[in-house]
């Protein structure tokens, strides 16, 4: 299962932290420190893996990939496969490339709802749902056009607000 999902900058700053644990805040603010700290300390050649057992128990992993000025980082159990969740973060941000036109920390910043359903129809729960960046691309426009046709209807009719208009 994974626990949690964190993108963040270069400065450690958390630009999308979501955490399928229940934590309070305080110790979520900890473990982005720790894992920052973590980060930011490990040189440029050496593996994307990690044990997080020190942030969250026993059999815990933590996989990274750094874009530009962003750090992708997964937190896991045992139970998934490292490879594959190094996978599934080239598939996140492959989606949001394709959204966002070569996504940068303002894309981020901007549109954090959007990466929230991009990660949503990734991930579910701590669960992965789909590895596949064209599926979850149709999936969001899906979302968007459904979002975009809801807060176009008007929930007063005419005649009322003509109404309120003499």
């Amino acid at each position: 299962m994974i626990s949690a999902v964190l993108v963040m900058n270069t400065q450690g700053k958390p630009r999308l932290a979501k955490f399928y644990e229940f934590r309070p805040v305080e110790k979520q603010q900890e473990i982005i420190r720790n894992v920052f700290a973590v980060l930011c300390s490990r040189p440029e050649h050496v593996s994307n893996f990690v044990d997080a057992e020190s942030f969250f128990g026993p059999d815990a992993r933590l996989v990274y990939k750094h874009f530009a000025t962003l750090y992708f980082v997964f937190i896991f159990d045992g139970s998934e496969n490292e490879l594959a969740m190094l996978d599934l973060i080239q598939v996140f941000v492959e989606t949001l490339d394709k959204c966002f036109r070569n996504v940068c920390e303002l894309d981020v910043v901007f549109n954090y709802s959007k990466m929230h359903t991009i990660l949503d129809e990734i991930i579910f729960g701590g669960q992965v749902l789909e590895t596949s960046s064209a599926e979850v691309l149709k999936a969001v426009e899906e979302i968007t056009k459904l979002e975009a046709a809801s807060s176009a209807i008007n929930l007063v009719p005419k005649s009322v607000s003509s109404w309120r208009s003499r």
